[in-house]
């Protein structure tokens, strides 16, 4: 059973769109930013991977950690392609309205 929780992707991404307003040596959100999409890409890139092998591993204290940093990360990367949130969820909605065989049989190929 998934336990819902008080804090929300959309806060995050709230706080990520508040952060990249700041000065590059005052938020670690605007100097990614400041680096550009390939370099805040990238990190994405590395937190997956991280992320990947805590799973594989079975680390769970460290899966969680390095799945919040993914999630960090894709909001940021999001942020640099001027991407909302909002146009994610409506595709995962989208998306979810069948089941996951059929709407990957329906995708063009």
């Amino acid at each position: 059973m998934i336990q819902a929780a008080s804090f929300t992707l959309a806060d995050l991404a709230r706080i990520v769109a508040e952060r990249a307003e700041a000065a590059p040596d005052q938020s670690y959100t605007a100097k990614l930013l400041a680096k550009g999409t390939a370099a805040a890409a990238k990190k994405l890139g590395e937190e997956a991977v991280e992320a990947v092998i805590a799973a594989v591993e079975g680390d769970r204290a460290g899966l969680v950690a390095e799945a919040a940093d993914v999630l960090y990360h894709l909001l940021v990367v999001l942020r640099s392609r001027d991407v909302p949130l909002d146009a994610v969820m409506n595709e995962l909605e989208r998306r979810t309205a069948q089941s996951g065989l059929a709407e990957k049989a329906s995708r063009p190929r």
